[in-house]
């Protein structure tokens, strides 16, 4: 007699990307505060891009330096650069890269967003993932292209922190030496998915954008 054995169980690896929310910028425009904790139809902008992404990764990181308990109502863990002195995005994606593969190890790519961008697409990591074919996806929309705003394979940790040790600064130079797909994002009548806040002004139309989509807050009664 034949006995069956017993079933395993083997978790489906999931295939989403890890995102890291570039919060390392010093905001000169806005008078040098933290912009992705700028107030935003009454949240952080911060909270608005985590939401807007969160469905779409595995898990996300937020990517600051300074005091990361200036981020704790987020509920997401904060990373500062690991190359000092500000040498800008590229070590915010060295950063999340070496985040992911020390506690997602199976994530193959991570998802680098800004956090001024509160109005990203939903399906912003499925189409980047799925239109590929270099190394490295990056979103474009009205004929410009959004360096920060890519999908990179965490493959290229090392490479990567061996440019930013010889002083390699400029995002795109170092992308398109790894070799891009730029990914088209058509603009809705609502405005560019990655129209991003750098100055007040910028707040203020983010705020009437939120407006038009939710509609106006109702009375105050008495």
């Amino acid at each position: 007699m034949h006995h069956a054995l017993p079933l395993r169980y083997v978790p489906i690896p999931d295939p989403r990307p890890v995102a890291v929310l570039l919060a390392g910028g010093r905001g000169r425009r806005m008078g040098g505060t933290d912009k992705a904790l700028l107030t935003l139809a009454g949240r952080p902008m911060l909270a608005h891009v985590r939401d807007r992404i969160s469905r779409q990764v595995h898990a996300m990181v937020i990517n600051a330096n300074g005091d990361p308990a200036r981020f704790a109502a987020l509920g997401l863990p904060v990373i500062p650069d690991t190359i000092p002195e500000f040498p800008g995005p590229l070590a915010g994606v060295l950063a999340g890269m070496r985040w992911a593969a020390a506690h997602h190890p199976a994530a193959a790519d991570i998802l680098s967003v800004p956090t001024d961008t509160p109005f990203l697409p939903a399906d912003l990591a499925v189409r980047l993932c799925a239109q590929r074919r270099q190394p490295i996806a990056v979103a474009a929309s009205a004929g410009r292209l959004h360096p920060v705003v890519a999908l990179w394979p965490v493959a290229l940790a090392d490479a990567l922190e061996a440019a930013l040790r010889a002083g390699e600064r400029k995002v795109q130079a170092w992308m398109r030496r790894q070799g891009l797909s730029e990914v088209a994002f058509t603009v809705p009548a609502s405005g560019d998915p990655f129209a991003n806040i750098n100055t007040p002004d910028d707040l203020l139309a983010a705020e009437a954008r939120l407006t038009r989509r939710t509609g106006p807050a109702p009375c105050d009664r008495p």
